[in-house]
Formats: C-alpha cells, sequence, structure tokens
C-alpha cells in the first residue's frame, strides 16, 4: 500500500500541485489548480489548500473551506475542489483526501461537511455520494450540493 499524506500548499509544492493532469473530459469538472491557488491566497482566514503526496510525490490536491461565522451554511466546512492527477485515480487517493478534510472538520468541531460539484457523466458525482455525501439541492449556479453528516 502506498503510504499517504497530507500536507499545506507551500512555495515548495506549488508547481507539482498547479502541474497535476485530468483525463480526458474531466476539464469541464473541475477548476485549474492555479485558480484554487489564487483563491485560497486571497481568502487565507478561512481557505484550507493541502496536496496529497504519496511515495514523496504530490498526487492530489484539495481546497476546503472553514468558516464557522460564514452567513450562508453552504461555506461553514465545505470541500470546493480537488483534483487527483489522472495516473493516480482510482488508487484511494480521493477517499484520503476527503476524509483528511472530514477530520479536520471534527478537530474544529463542525458537524457535517458540505462538498459542491458539477453534475455530469465524468464528473464526481459518483465519488462523493460513495463517500456518503447526500444530495440536498443545488446552488444558484446549477452546481450539486452534497452534504455528509458527521458523528
Amino acid at each position: 500500500m502506498t503510504e499517504m499524506r497530507i500536507a499545506p500548499l507551500t512555495a515548495d509544492n506549488v508547481v507539482a500541485a498547479n502541474a497535476l493532469t485530468l483525463k480526458p473530459g474531466q476539464e469541464a469538472f473541475v477548476a485549474p489548480v492555479s485558480h484554487s491557488i489564487a483563491e485560497a491566497y486571497v481568502n487565507q482566514e478561512t481557505m484550507w489548500p493541502r496536496v496529497v503526496e504519496a511515495d514523496g510525490n504530490i498526487v492530489a490536491f484539495i481546497m476546503a473551506t472553514f468558516n464557522e461565522e460564514a452567513a450562508d451554511e453552504l461555506y461553514r466546512a465545505t470541500i470546493l475542489r480537488m483534483n487527483v492527477d489522472a495516473t493516480q485515480q482510482r488508487r484511494g487517493i480521493g477517499r484520503f483526501a476527503v476524509d483528511a478534510v472530514v477530520d479536520e472538520a471534527v478537530n474544529r468541531g463542525f458537524d457535517q461537511v458540505v462538498a459542491v460539484w458539477e453534475d455530469g457523466d465524468l464528473g464526481p458525482g459518483k465519488f462523493f455520494t460513495a463517500m456518503g455525501f447526500e444530495i440536498v439541492g443545488e446552488t444558484q449556479y446549477g452546481e450539486v450540493i452534497g452534504i455528509r453528516k458527521i458523528s
């Protein structure tokens, strides 16, 4: 089994994170890592950008937001972006990344995590529902909203 660890996005790993690739057709369902990096930089107090390292390589990027004071419950403990390198998909890396967000939410005292994603055949909907997210609606932009209760 590959040893994985979650790590903060830093100057030392940002280039590798930005170089993650997607499988053909997945581009329509996830923003480029560079967009997420910019968003995290602008919202440093609430954003939680992380990379997943496996065997010394950056294999995924995940960004969540944690803001207990957010007026919209949708953005209190939320997975906003996740990219798993095309060559590394279906190896448990996405599950590991989502579990890291859930663990962080538990440590911060949240009782649920929200995920927001684009719907479609090649999108991440099946992955998130398999991870325990229940679809509860959609954003004003037509993105799917899923909630995973934390017990």
